[in-house]
């Protein structure tokens, strides 16, 4: 599966990058086409001036200096749009060596399968009082956990039951931590993701990595296992 997303993702990266190249190369066949037609009516003047009454060079020179100024900055738009076409390719071609792979993102996300939804906790220093509040996809708290964290990387895991008594339904849930130090101070705890990469969302500027029915960009992906 991952060797066909590949495929994909080098062909979308190629049709990028050309896509890319084609309106810069349009705009300066036009400027090239021009600058001829320029070159050919100065020498048409030169060679048909009166000795008597010579043509205004700075004007020429003005006009010369233009044509040079904005084919230059043509060239250097051709360059960024390969550069950042190259770079998307990129991007793309490292997103598909991780579909199938379980992977550990940044995220406070989760999805309840079988009773069961787990987040990494990463937590600085000890803290002697947290509130851990789950929320469901309305936004609503579902469920709240109370008590201390020790400091370091821990599993939190929920088995669905709300605060209510009832179980809560199969679906997508979202941690909030608070937590405090013996001092009063606030302790910033973050929260990690883990899951399989089911596919790829190539539909915005960045490859997203799709687990379930969660949504990580490259960039948050903290590591991986086969």
């Amino acid at each position: 599966m991952a060797a066909g997303i590949g495929t994909m993702a080098g062909a979308q990266g190629a049709q990028g990058a050309q896509g890319a190249g084609q309106g810069s190369t349009d705009i300066r066949r036009g400027i090239a086409d021009n600058f001829d037609a320029f070159l050919m009516l100065l020498t048409t003047q030169l060679k048909n001036q009166s000795p008597l009454e010579p043509l205004n060079a700075n004007e020429f020179t003005q006009q010369l200096v233009q044509f040079a100024s904005v084919e230059q900055q043509i060239k250097s738009n051709t360059a960024l749009e390969s550069l950042l076409a190259s770079s998307r390719a990129a991007n793309i071609a490292t997103a598909a060596t991780f579909v199938g792979m379980r992977v550990q993102a940044s995220g406070d996300t989760a999805k309840l399968v079988d009773g069961k939804a787990e987040w990494t906790l990463d937590v600085p220093r000890a803290a002697s009082r947290a509130v851990i509040e789950i929320r469901d996809q309305s936004g609503d708290v579902v469920a709240t956990n109370s008590g201390s964290l020790d400091a370091g990387r821990q599993i939190f895991t929920w088995d669905g039951m709300t605060s209510t008594g009832l179980f809560a339904p199969p679906g997508s849930y979202t941690m909030r931590v608070t937590a405090f130090d013996g001092s009063g101070a606030q302790v910033p705890v973050s929260t990690e993701i883990d899951g399989i990469v089911d596919s790829l969302d190539l539909s915005g500027a960045e490859p997203v990595l799709v687990i379930g029915s969660n949504r990580v960009p490259l960039t948050q992906i903290k590591g991986a296992t086969r």
